[in-house]
């Protein structure tokens, strides 16, 4: 069973794609040739999927069984939400052609696009997993979580993971996720975290629609949500396009680079430079950290 998806002109497939290769510790899809391999739970069923790429369009391709019609929509939507292809990038290419710090950048990386986190609970633990920790340490954090606790099918001798549940992270304690080499406090933001959505206190639904500022205030409100990750949360799961993390070190260090600076700029330095960027702050971020692959 397959499906069809028109990507907008302005969506690199590669580009995206390599954005996903990041790491080879990565459990939540699985990459063959240049095909994606992902398992997402959907009312009660998991749903496994690839998507790849096949004369301009992107072919949704079903594993494990006939879907049932409104699967079929969700999962399109999944993958429409997931590279978002629903942002229109034609505004934002404008804004940046002639800017001395995303003009050549757009040129370089056209068509790149976030490559979202479209469950809330994921991203969040994520964000809390990477905090004041290399990128590496981090993804053997999450490898050894979702190996331990998350669910899994098989499918043609392969595994596909799916990421732990709300419910069942709120069950654990720091017996179960020290020994993962986590440290108590984000042992303690991660249970936390997940009580909040087991409970209902916050969903993803909750802040659907909501301005921006009180989307960021309801996400703040989380034990171990700062502003860094509630940006992050609500740059790669809603969309905001007026997000982004702006005490990240690598935002930090891809403009010391692009601006041949001797040292990193300041805060108000990088809000003064990011007032340029109104309304497309989110994407700014995403080709300066984009940059940093050349320099690397």
């Amino acid at each position: 069973m397959m499906l069809t998806l028109t990507p907008p002109k302005e969506f690199d497939y590669n580009l995206c794609f390599q954005f996903l290769k990041r790491s080879p510790k990565e459990l939540l899809h699985t990459l063959y040739d240049k095909a994606v391999y992902k398992a997402i739970r959907i009312d009660t069923e998991v749903i496994l999927f690839r998507v790849e790429e096949k004369n301009g369009l992107l072919i949704i391709d079903f594993l494990n069984g006939k879907p049932t019609l409104s699967h079929q929509e969700r999962v399109k939507q999944f993958v429409t939400e997931w590279f978002d292809l629903d942002t229109d990038l034609k505004p934002f290419y404008r804004m940046a052609q002639n800017d001395e710090i995303l003009g050549p950048l757009i040129k370089k990386y056209f068509g790149y696009r976030i490559v979202g986190q479209p469950d809330l609970f994921e991203s969040l633990v994520w964000a809390v997993l990477g905090q004041q920790i290399n990128l590496d340490f981090a993804y053997t954090l999450k490898q050894r979580f979702v190996e331990k606790f998350g669910d899994a099918i098989q499918w043609n001798g392969n595994t596909y993971y799916l990421f732990p549940s709300a419910e069942m992270v709120a069950r654990l304690t720091d017996a179960d996720l020290l020994p993962l080499q986590f440290s108590r406090q984000k042992s303690n933001y991660c249970t936390g975290i997940a009580k909040a959505f087991a409970e209902r206190i916050i969903s993803k639904n909750q802040l659907t629609g909501l301005a921006f500022e009180e989307a960021k205030e309801k996400l703040m409100a989380l034990k171990g949500v700062g502003n860094w990750t509630a940006n992050y949360a609500l740059m790669k799961t809603f969309r905001y396009p007026n997000a982004f993390p702006l005490e990240d070190a690598g935002l930090h260090n891809a403009l010391k680079n692009q601006l041949g600076l001797a040292k990193k700029p300041g805060l108000d330095q990088i809000k003064k430079i990011f007032n340029n960027y109104s309304r497309w702050e989110s994407y700014a971020t995403l080709y300066l950290w984009k940059s940093l692959e050349s320099t690397s």
